[in-house]
């Protein structure tokens, strides 16, 4: 009731000027006569093709992200980079017909994930170079699959009618209620486990990049799953005690993870749910690595704390997401992470003053944002434990 008392009230609001030059100006903009007119004009032309075609960006953009994942399963951008092949030498080896490998080949051109060379083959281009060997990206851009089929119907979606989707189910950890997480099996988590390891490189970077671990004696990784992050920080800091906190299925995978490279002895594993179970404690900094945004403000708070409790006084909490609003990355945030995780049943991208409430609320002092230099792929954020009192 409240919050339909505060919309009405904030829908009677008197327009400020600015509103009303806007309101004027997308009446203006909307006629297709004024439209013509700037198409047509040598002065302006330039500017109606960028906005036409950012627009048709939009309408055309699952069809893009379609002809990558095409070229992500046929394995082309690894192919290309051992060197440049003529269409019929790619149609040859994905298996594709003439035609097919054509269309493809020429989208993926348009696309620049392609670029034409001499002799009329065929070579990455300067958004294709990067997709070699790059598993987190071409793993999400598979996983991606499960997301556009909960897309089918987005108004569904957004009214909230859709019920459980095939990212809900991806996610299970994501729609249970506490007390269950602790009892998915191993089959229930094998496939978020894996995707959530192959996209962890990206994050790793960034971390590394603005915050010294080397400066404490041991590391707490809260919802570490196969342990991805934490085997490497055990590469970099060869001294820092390391304990990983899981799910008991999730910790599994990771303690077999460990033992394969050679850490079984370096890494504590402890299994249990952060939503029931009290942490593991004697760590002076926790990390929470893409944990909060995948729940709902209850349940962050709830992590929060069990974190806090956990720490000592003087400890660090190291929290890295993606957020909301982020300058340069709007759409990453707003657009990408909000859809998806209403799709996913749970969770939200939060802004940096959302997040810095909720741990101000968990007891974390100190809360503040290092800036990383791609804060497409996370921001890295800080907050200490002043006292246990």
């Amino acid at each position: 009731m409240a919050h339909g008392t505060a919309a009405t009230a904030s829908a009677a609001a008197p327009a400020s000027w600015m509103d009303r030059l806007l309101a004027l100006r997308d009446r203006t903009v909307a006629k297709r006569s004024f439209q013509r007119a700037v198409a047509s004009n040598p002065f302006t032309r330039f500017i109606a093709r960028r906005k036409s075609r950012d627009l048709f960006d939009l309408v055309a953009g699952f069809v893009y992200s379609q002809v990558l994942l095409a070229c992500v399963q046929l394995k082309l951008f690894d192919l290309l980079i051992e060197s440049p092949l003529t269409l019929e030498q790619i149609a040859a080896r994905t298996g594709l017909p003439l035609d097919g490998a054509r269309r493809l080949v020429d989208a993926a051109v348009a696309l620049r994930l392609f670029e034409r060379r001499s002799g009329g083959r065929i070579g990455l281009g300067e958004l294709g170079a990067p997709m070699v060997g790059n598993e987190a990206v071409g793993t999400m851009v598979e996983h991606h699959v499960a997301l556009y089929a909960d897309l089918s119907d987005p108004v569904r979606l957004f009214r909230g009618e859709r019920g459980e989707g095939d990212l809900a189910r991806y996610w299970p950890y994501a729609a249970a209620n506490p007390g269950q997480p602790a009892a998915l099996d191993a089959e229930r988590v094998a496939a978020y486990s894996a995707l959530m390891s192959a996209s962890q490189p990206l994050v790793t970077d960034e971390i590394f990049s603005v915050y010294d671990l080397g400066q404490h004696r041991r590391l707490l990784d809260v919802g570490g799953g196969e342990g991805r992050f934490v085997r490497a920080v055990a590469a970099r800091y060869p001294k820092l005690d390391l304990t990983l906190f899981d799910l008991p299925a999730v910790a599994a995978r990771a303690r077999v993870q460990n033992e394969l490279h050679g850490l079984g002895g370096r890494i504590a594993t402890c299994g249990g749910s952060f939503l029931d179970d009290e942490l593991p404690r004697g760590a002076d900094i926790a990390t929470l690595v893409r944990v909060i945004f995948d729940h709902p403000d209850e349940r962050a708070m709830h992590i929060l704390r069990a974190v806090h409790r956990a720490l000592p006084a003087g400890g660090t909490l190291l929290l890295a997401e993606p957020l909301s609003g982020t300058p340069g990355a709007e759409r990453m945030g707003d657009a990408y992470f909000g859809v998806y995780l209403l799709a996913m049943g749970r969770g939200r991208a939060r802004t940096f003053d959302a997040m810095a409430s909720l741990l101000t609320q968990a007891g974390f002092t100190g809360v503040r944002k290092l800036h990383t230099d791609m804060p497409l792929h996370t921001a890295v954020i800080l907050a200490t434990v002043h006292d246990k009192t």
